[in-house]
């Protein structure tokens, strides 16, 4: 009941999601990872063009972002860097799903084209 309401929420919140990948980004990751500006995190885009680099392969890209978001460890991190400037991504309790979800979405989108 309380996953159910909590997804009504974010229903509601995030009226312009057209996939369930893409509401469960812009009602999570967002809060840290802004489209194309650091602030708090790297930007989302100079993610996926690590992990696109690293993983050219949607099911690599997809399993290896979804294992790492997981389990954050600064040994396996594809952006070390990051780490230096921002700290270690935090555990965030997410379940695999969801973030094989997210990871498909981020995959999939140009976070550098303008909005329409």
């Amino acid at each position: 009941m309380k996953k159910l309401l909590i997804l009504l929420i974010l229903l509601f919140n995030n009226i312009y999601a057209s996939n369930y990948g893409e509401l469960l980004f812009y009602g999570n990751c967002v809060t840290c990872h802004f489209k194309t500006k650091k602030v708090s995190a790297p930007s989302i885009a100079e993610v996926k063009e690590n992990y696109i680099n690293a993983f050219p392969i949607e099911e690599d890209f997809v399993n290896y972002m979804t294992q790492w978001v997981l389990k954050p460890n600064a040994e396996t991190s594809i952006m070390k860097y990051s780490i230096d400037e921002f700290e270690l991504m935090p555990e965030l309790g997410y379940d695999k799903l969801a973030l094989e979800e997210i990871a498909r979405y981020i995959f999939k989108t140009n976070f550098n084209k303008p909005p329409k």
